[in-house]
């Protein structure tokens, strides 16, 4: 027990240390989560009339950001099958990467429900009505709560092995790896499974969403992860060899191929039928009466897609500066094909046939990059401890004397 918490001393010590990049960087996020707090504080005096939901779109940026993230964060995934399934170590440092992703995406996600919910008192009322198994938001409850737990305890317990200096008992995470795969995928089936229950929505009642919502998420997630390691790879001493790059590369090149195949099936679908139900994707693609709010996104976030698509298929992807390229775009035209182009059309236009468009006020912004700038710094304090420890420059050893002050020396992100 001791030593764990001379552990917990020491990672919380290092997270303080770092150039001057790395302070800039933490002062940024920490000045932007401040911003969003304040505008949720607005929030939560005056209600949600400060956001630009209404009756008619009842969700709005906070779902879309969560819906988004939930994918980011059952990306994980996609790392562990390579290590654990198929036994490619060059990937079993990146795999520590990935859960970590997963336990700030999810902390994000539970913050986006919080803030949507308007008073967050109500989540007392899901605790006491649980309406288990019927409701799919039980389900999502436990899927994300569960996958939080797992993550928690795989890379915490691999990066506490590693401050010791002793290698990892199998049988203390290997189970646990495997049932996180299981739960990676649920989580973001479940979360699909909560769009396409809802029969009065006919944009999401459709069997291919949960399919499109995890090829989406192999794409961005592994894609946000070769940004992070090349980050990583430049500002510290940590070792990030190439091959481990390009296996995530033809990851999310796969992901993204399923994805845009599946993207066109739902198009033909909607518009080849040509049937009542299709109005919001006509709404969506093409705008209607006169109502085009979300047709600029949409062709944005394909442009963005194909071309990512593209140069992920070509061997100029090889190279680091158009990889970079390549992975930028994809996590950028997933977030708005994810977000804006699936939660709000569904509303538009409302069962009764009124055209209310959505426009995300100031408030909403500021909530949202506030979240997302704590969700960085959590993200980034993750890898600034992980990876000295990782290195063997921080161990149980090395915390006194001339080899801690080495510690202080590591160059940070």
């Amino acid at each position: 027990m001791k030593r764990y918490f001379s552990f917990l001393w020491q990672c919380g010590r290092i997270s303080f240390v770092g150039g001057w990049r790395y302070h800039t960087w933490m002062t940024v996020l920490t000045i932007l989560s401040l911003i969003g707090l304040y505008a949720y504080c607005q929030q939560l005096v005056h209600g949600l009339v400060t956001t630009g939901m209404t009756d008619q779109v009842s969700w709005g940026l906070y779902i879309a950001n969560f819906t988004f993230l939930v994918g980011m964060a059952a990306a994980a995934a996609m790392l562990v099958i390579p290590v654990y399934v198929y036994r490619n170590m060059q990937l079993y440092d990146v795999v520590v990467f990935g859960e970590l992703l997963a336990v700030s995406v999810i902390i994000m996600c539970l913050m986006f429900v919080t803030v949507d919910l308007g008073r967050p008192d109500r989540f007392l009322h899901m605790l006491q009505r649980f309406n288990f198994p019927i409701s799919m938001l039980t389900w999502d409850v436990l899927a994300l709560t569960g996958y939080l737990l797992l993550n928690l305890h795989i890379c915490g317990y691999l990066i506490y092995c590693s401050y010791c200096g002793r290698e990892p008992s199998k049988a203390f995470y290997i189970p646990f790896v495997f049932i996180a795969i299981v739960w990676a995928i649920s989580i973001h089936t479940v979360t699909a499974f909560l769009y396409v229950g809802l029969g009065g929505r006919p944009f999401w009642n459709s069997a291919i969403i949960a399919p499109r919502f995890l090829a989406s998420a192999f794409a961005a997630g592994p894609a946000f992860i070769i940004l992070t390691l090349q980050i990583v790879r430049r500002y510290t001493r940590h070792r990030v060899n190439d091959d481990s790059l390009l296996t995530l590369r033809r990851i999310v090149q796969v992901a993204m191929i399923i994805n845009a195949f599946l993207l066109g099936c739902e198009v033909f679908t909607e518009f080849y039928t040509d049937s009542a139900h299709s109005a919001s994707a006509h709404y969506l693609f093409l705008g209607l009466h006169g109502r085009s709010g979300l047709v600029p996104w949409i062709w944005t976030a394909i442009v963005f897609n194909l071309v990512a698509t593209v140069l992920f298929v070509l061997p100029a992807s090889r190279a680091l500066r158009t990889l970079n390229i390549a992975c930028i775009l994809a996590v950028l035209g997933i977030w708005i094909e994810k977000g804006m182009g699936l939660i709000i059309p569904a509303f538009v236009p409302t069962p009764l046939g009124e055209i209310v468009e959505y426009v995300p006020t100031a408030h909403e912004i500021m909530v949202c990059v506030g979240i997302w700038a704590f969700g960085l710094l959590l993200y980034t304090v993750f890898v600034r401890i992980s990876v000295p420890v990782l290195a063997g420059e921080l161990t149980h050893e090395k915390r006194y004397g001339e080899p801690a002050r080495r510690v202080q020396g590591v160059q940070s992100s």
